[in-house]
Parts: structure tokens; C-alpha cells; sequence
């Protein structure tokens, strides 16, 4: 008796890599190949924008390469490694997934605000309370922000910079969701994404006037002399013979 599996059913029973789920690190690396491409000028800011948000809302790994197949980081193994995932281990090269944040008021309230250092993806669930998450003081060490917000019986509201970029999805169910959407003039300004739900809440996100990222004109300055130093030293080194 032959007890071989037979090509029909090991293939039906292998997951294939495109059809996995995919995850925050998985979309992490896409929207940092997104960035990456928008400062070199292939993307335009609204095209980055749109980009990101697809990528926000896409559920399996195979999805995310309509993204970026038109750029050039989407034929180099550093992209392929960006959405093809290993199962139990990072592929090579891959960015430590980052520890959420989470805010959290059940019947109470909670607060996040003053000179804090915004990481990559920040939860804020409100359940009979109410969350406030201030991003006008913040620090902001990642380009793009993503707040998930659900509230339930609750409210949560968002503040961020004048000269940040703000967009948001989400919906509410007998409640209330709404997101003050804001463009920034600057390119290397972060973008904070709010995505949530509102059921018999609210959710709110807008601009906190008079309050803008003071640190965004630091490191432009900073690239561009990294950039002018880096030149300077090739050119230095070409007129040297080395």
C-alpha cells in the first residue's frame, strides 16, 4: 500500500507565503520603503499618502506588493525580505518589531501628553472613560505614527502638531468618528494615522493650535549636512587618488 501523500494534498495542505496573514512589522517595512521613495521624489506626497494608507489597511502578505512593485526597492532583497515573512523567525536584515503602546481607561480616564517619546503604533481603548493622547510636545522617532483608537461608551480624543501630516480611517456605530485630515508642507513632517471604531463613543482627532514639531527643521538640517559632509569627503578622496 502506497502511504506516499500524494501532490494534490501536500499542496493543498501548504500554506502558500502570499496568502499569509500579515503583520505590523510586515506593513512597517512596506511604509518605510513608501518613505524612503517619497524623499527620493518617485512618490509624490499624495501618492505616498494614498500608498500608506492601502498598506494600513491590507490583511495578507501577498497584498502588499502592489504597493511597491513599481519601485526599485521592490527587485532588491532587501523588499523581498520586507514582505515575505519566516515563519517563527525575522527574515534577514528585518527591523525588530517595536513593543506597542497601549492606553487604556475602563470607567476611568487616561492620559498621554507633555515631552513623550511616540513610538510606531500606539492602542488606545476607551470603555466608559476617556483618553486623551497629546502629540504637540512629543518626539516623534518614526516618520509615520499609526493610533488605533476604539471607544466604546467612551471618548478618546487625539491631538497632534500644526505641522504634522493627519489622515484617518474608521467609522462609527451610534457614535461618532471623526478626523480633522491636515497636509504638511514638508516632506520629512510626520504623518499620524488614526484607525479605529466608535460604538455609542467618539473618537476625535484634530491639530492643537500654536503647537508644532520644533524638532522637524533639526533634522532636515542635520541629513542635508550628513549628505554635504559625505560628498565633500568622496570628492576628497577621488582629487587624492584613493
Amino acid at each position: 500500500m502506497d502511504l506516499q501523500k500524494s501532490p494534490d494534498a501536500s499542496a493543498a495542505t501548504a500554506a502558500k507565503p502570499a496568502e499569509l496573514r500579515a503583520s505590523d512589522a510586515d506593513r512597517d517595512r512596506i511604509t518605510d520603503i513608501l518613505r524612503e521613495a517619497l524623499a527620493e521624489g518617485r512618490l509624490t506626497p499624495e501618492e505616498h499618502a494614498e500608498r500608506v494608507e492601502g498598506v494600513l489597511a491590507t490583511k495578507t502578505v501577498g497584498e502588499l506588493d502592489r504597493f511597491v512593485r513599481d519601485l526599485p526597492a521592490a527587485h532588491t532583497g532587501r523588499a523581498a525580505s520586507a514582505y515575505v515573512s519566516a515563519p517563527n523567525r525575522p527574515a534577514q536584515g528585518a527591523i525588530p518589531a517595536e513593543a506597542d503602546e497601549n492606553v487604556v481607561a475602563v470607567f476611568s480616564s487616561a492620559v498621554r501628553k507633555g515631552r513623550w517619546r511616540a513610538g510606531r503604533r500606539i492602542h488606545a481603548y476607551s470603555v466608559f472613560g476617556n483618553v486623551e493622547i497629546d502629540l504637540s510636545e512629543a518626539i516623534f522617532e518614526y516618520q509615520q505614527v499609526v493610533i488605533k483608537a476604539i471607544s466604546v461608551f467612551g471618548n478618546v480624543e487625539i491631538f497632534v502638531p500644526e505641522n504634522v501630516s493627519l489622515r484617518g480611517s474608521g467609522g462609527g456605530v451610534l457614535g461618532n468618528f471623526e478626523v480633522d485630515t491636515l497636509d504638511s508642507g514638508d516632506a520629512d513632517a510626520p504623518v499620524v494615522y488614526i484607525d479605529g471604531l466608535a460604538v455609542l463613543g467618539n473618537v476625535e482627532a484634530r491639530p492643537k493650535r500654536g503647537k508644532l514639531v520644533a524638532d522637524i527643521l533639526d533634522r532636515v538640517t542635520s541629513r542635508v549636512n550628513e549628505r554635504v559632509a559625505d560628498r565633500l569627503d568622496r570628492s576628497l578622496r577621488k582629487h587624492l587618488g584613493h
